[in-house]
């Protein structure tokens, strides 16, 4: 640097005049790269207002393993059940409602029917009203029979089979159930975790509108179950799980004869039926939606939490509003 600005400064002379003195590059080193003020300049502010919100990630552990267990055992079931009892409604593809079959006036039947020309469509029939579901119900694959091939186990029309596999699964799923039950019962899972609160219900609103706009729980909300969880599985556990139990029930002649009010509580076997087939169709419905969500919330994290417990819960860091 030049020698005489390292010399001490004389006294200002009359006729001194102010003078800009630009810095040099080794002058702004020894700033440390700091801007210098001057009547111009903007300080910028401390980068930790422009980061982004920091992501602390935690592990729970959500899910029991009976919990898992039945979950599980229900998922086989459930399956295999379905399957199943879609191949001995093929045996005789109509429902009706009180004690005996009305084959006139029946509430729904899927059939093959022939056309005037000769062709054969598949036509489903609802409070009278036909719809022609050919390659779907009632005719597919050259084949008339109300479901196909690839919706029945077994896929061959094999009623006696069919029906082995239905009562088989139906009792794994009736014991898994009672056991699971009684677990969720003596450790307060339903309490705890199943059972909505009043709080829970009176956001049920909000808890709509956010699953209609896919607007779906993070952070701690993430740790338990939304109000519509709660409402879902207690609905199944307690109403249509039992329901589609006894209305199978009601259809054994064996079972009738031991407890004959079923008859009464469901206004006949055929009346039993048709409830029974309703229930599994809701069955269905509840599993495509369950499906759907677990998807959507992120379908490793929720497998993971259902096949080892543990489940990540990510929280994101002090957001600034604007």
């Amino acid at each position: 640097m030049d020698d005489n600005l390292n010399s001490p400064l004389p006294e200002e002379p009359p006729t001194a005049h102010p003078q800009q003195v630009e810095p040099s590059s080794t002058d702004v080193r020894d700033t440390g790269d700091q801007p210098i003020p001057s009547p111009t300049t903007v300080i910028p502010e401390t980068s930790e207002q422009n980061d982004p919100p920091a992501q602390t990630i935690e592990r729970i552990y959500r899910h029991t393993f009976p919990v898992r267990l039945g979950h599980w055992l229900n998922v086989v079931c459930l399956f295999i059940l379905i399957m199943s009892g879609l191949q001995i409604f093929n045996a005789h593809p109509a429902l009706y409602w009180g004690d005996r079959s009305d084959r006139d006036k029946p509430l729904l039947s899927i059939r093959p029917m022939k056309t005037e020309g000769g062709e054969v469509r598949g036509i489903t029939t609802i409070l009278g009203h036909q719809f022609d579901t050919t390659g779907v119900l009632g005719y597919s694959n050259g084949s008339g029979r109300a479901f196909p091939a690839w919706a029945t186990i077994p896929s061959a029309r094999w009623l006696a089979m069919g029906r082995q596999w239905h009562l088989f699964f139906a009792w794994v799923f009736v014991i898994n159930g009672l056991l699971f039950i009684a677990y969720a019962l003596i450790s307060r899972h339903v309490t705890r975790d199943l059972a909505p609160t009043g709080q829970d219900l009176r956001e049920i609103g909000k808890a709509i509108n956010d699953h209609v706009r896919l607007r779906h729980p993070s952070g701690e909300e993430a740790k338990r179950y939304n109000v519509l969880q709660k409402l879902a599985y207690m609905g199944v556990l307690l109403g249509l799980a039992p329901l589609i139990i006894l209305t199978g029930l009601t259809m054994s002649p064996t079972i009738d004869t031991a407890f004959p009010w079923l008859l009464t509580i469901f206004g006949g076997r055929q009346a039993a039926r048709t409830i029974h087939f309703i229930a599994c169709f809701a069955f269905v419905g509840f599993i495509v939606i369950h499906v759907l969500q677990v998807i959507l919330t992120g379908l490793f994290n929720n497998l993971r939490s259902m096949t080892t417990g543990w489940f990540i819960v990510k929280h994101e860091g002090a957001r600034h509003e604007a």
